[in-house]
């Protein structure tokens, strides 16, 4: 049976360790009661969304709230558990809940990336991308999100090491 793309389990392990301080120090804050965040935290924030015109994080809509509670409460449980296994190697017990995960956030991915790009941001009180170029860099900052997750979905569904399923013997 081949082995495990451990380049690739790498990869996926420094996601998933890289997405729990990102998660709780800058992700979060909007759920957040003002005034909660240590001031650090809170000016990192203001800074990446002046920088990459951002108003979802500063003021976002209730649906991108939603995907932060989904966030907060399913995904984040998932990353230690899903940097183990990538970290430890040939664990296919991952399989089912990097699918579940993987295809969870590439389907939210899809409206975040479509507010990005067609969305009229001259109405927001924070002010968001107007040009061509200011939404492309917004949409650099999140296509990774949806790029990591579509690789994971593809190694769990078309990699022979977590796809094969195994006969079990008849006794």
């Amino acid at each position: 049976m081949a082995a495990a793309p451990r380049w690739r389990e790498r990869l996926f392990a420094l996601y998933f360790l890289s997405h729990i301080p990102i998660t709780l120090l800058i992700d979060l804050q909007p759920l957040l009661p003002a005034g909660l965040c240590p001031p650090a935290l809170t000016e990192l924030l203001q800074g990446y969304a002046a920088a990459f015109r951002d108003p979802m994080m500063l003021q976002p809509p209730e649906w991108f709230k939603a995907f932060i509670y989904c966030e907060a409460f399913l995904q984040m449980p998932f990353f230690p558990i899903a940097a183990y296994a990538f970290l430890k190697g040939c664990c296919k017990w991952i399989r089912t809940p990097a699918i579940i995960y993987s295809t969870h956030v590439a389907t939210t991915l899809v409206p975040i990336l479509a507010h990005i790009l067609f969305h009229d941001f001259s109405k927001s009180e924070d002010l968001g991308p107007q040009t061509l170029r200011e939404r492309l860099a917004l949409l650099s900052i999140y296509m990774p999100y949806l790029l990591m997750p579509l690789l994971i979905l593809y190694t769990m569904l078309c990699h022979p090491h977590y796809s094969h399923v195994e006969k079990r013997k008849r006794k």
